[in-house]
């Protein structure tokens, strides 16, 4: 098999005693989109923003084509950054109000390709401006201009000003306008058939995460409890978490194999404190809870090829 873009390996994230990411691995290969899902607080954003180093990781590895991006000097990790690229949840506070939209998107280019002439750098940003469905001539306007969708496009063409390899999407459609999501979803879709970029797709709307995604990443407090094919996941989830989430979008036409988790079985028991780093972090929620569920971490085990759960029973969970 060919070398993943990125590797993340036993990946951690301490924020003082609090463990925000506990030994989060996976693969992202060229051109592949993962999902990112879980509740808020679950640690999704820390663990894009470890990957960006955004925030500093306190344990684990994270290989970008084979380098420790953790063991990176600064100016190593300013060379990288022109590959690794993210669009914020909301596209106003993204952008500098002081800045023109032009200055915004030539800023990227005067870092890393300062060989470039003026005139080489406004021809780019106006194939840009139209690239994601705006006119050059905005390029001109201040950011307070424009809508939030419109603001969000801007954001966009300044993660792709260079081709980067990884694009993180931290919720970026969450802030908008149901009629602009789909815009903006599908304008993501072709930049990525265009250029080829991998993607984490951060997301709580889970149809979004079924439409975009390759694979999806499933996230309970801190940790990842199960990993999974778009369609595996979708079809027949393994983790009563995955369950839960799947079970609170109303679709009364969805069907998978095992039983659904109920409202009632998802909430938390009344008098029932968080579980102990020991232990399974669902556990308290969890209706296939056991004794060994409160003692024992459980570890990434194998469903079928290419899908992974933490669960000490997912086999009663999918075959009940």
């Amino acid at each position: 098999m060919s070398q993943p873009l990125l590797s993340v390996t036993g990946l951690g994230v301490q924020f003082g005693t609090f463990a925000a990411l506990q030994d989060v691995s996976f693969d992202l290969a060229d051109g592949e989109t993962m999902g990112l899902v879980g509740e808020s607080g679950s640690g999704k954003s820390t663990l894009a923003r470890a990957i960006l180093r955004l925030v500093p990781a306190t344990r684990g590895r994270l290989l970008w084509r084979g380098e420790d991006l953790l063991s990176c000097g600064a100016r190593a990790l300013r060379q990288r950054r022109r590959d690794l690229q993210i669009v914020f949840q909301d596209p106003m506070a993204s952008l500098n109000p002081r800045m023109r939209v032009g200055e915004t998107l030539a800023e990227p280019l005067k870092i890393f390709e300062a060989g470039l002439t003026s005139a080489a750098r406004a021809t780019r940003i106006a194939r840009m401006l139209e690239r994601v469905g705006l006119s050059p001539e905005m390029a001109r306007r201040y950011p307070h201009e424009f809508s939030g969708g419109q603001c969000q496009r801007i954001g966009i063409a300044r993660a792709m000003m260079l081709r980067p390899k990884l694009l993180v999407c931290d919720e970026p459609v969450s802030s908008l306008d149901v009629s602009i999501q789909g815009q903006i979803v599908n304008l993501l879709l072709d930049l990525q058939r265009e250029f080829g970029t991998a993607m984490i797709f951060i997301s709580h709307n889970l149809a979004v995460v079924r439409h975009l995604s390759h694979r999806v990443l499933v996230m309970y407090r801190g940790r990842l409890v199960e990993v999974a094919s778009r369609d595996a996941l979708f079809g027949a989830p393994a983790h009563p978490y995955t369950r839960a989430l799947l079970a609170a979008v109303p679709d009364p036409t969805r069907a998978f194999a095992g039983r659904a988790l109920t409202t009632g079985e998802a909430a938390p028991a009344a008098g029932r404190t968080p579980p102990a780093l020991g232990g399974c972090a669902f556990h308290d929620r969890c209706p296939y809870a056991q004794p060994v569920c409160l003692d024992t971490v459980p570890t990434l085990q194998e469903v079928e090829a290419e899908h992974i759960v933490a669960c000490h029973r997912w086999r009663e969970v999918v075959y009940s």
